[in-house]
């Protein structure tokens, strides 16, 4: 029986920044999925905010996402262990990573960093 303590890991990555139109924020997401998946398959349960962000935003119609973004990124993030920050520009990840160093947790920048 493996011992390790399983982490929830919040994903932060790029996903408006940068990305000029719907493809390349798509684009974006699936990167931020492929990231989850390698945390995922280090036995830990990853969180993309963006995933999680996204429909609600959408029910919430015009400037939905502007109205959900922070408040639902911050409650992802306090019930997380650590942070695993995506390459990439994104104002809102480098915000993301800062909030868990303030917090005293850890971020990484490596899946390899991940045990």
């Amino acid at each position: 029986m493996d011992n390790k303590k399983s982490l929830w890991v919040m994903i932060a990555g790029p996903y408006g920044s940068g990305a000029k139109t719907e493809a390349e924020k798509t684009e974006n997401v699936k990167r931020l999925s492929e990231a989850a998946w390698a945390v995922f398959q280090k036995g830990h349960t990853p969180i993309v905010g963006m995933n999680n962000i996204l429909p609600i935003a959408a029910a919430a119609g015009e400037n939905g996402l502007a109205a959900v973004m922070t408040p639902l990124s911050v409650a992802l993030a306090e019930r997380c262990d650590c942070c695993f920050r995506v390459p990439g520009e994104s104002k809102g990840a480098d915000q993301e990573a800062a909030r868990f160093k303030e917090w005293g947790r850890p971020v990484y920048f490596s899946i390899d960093e991940i045990s």
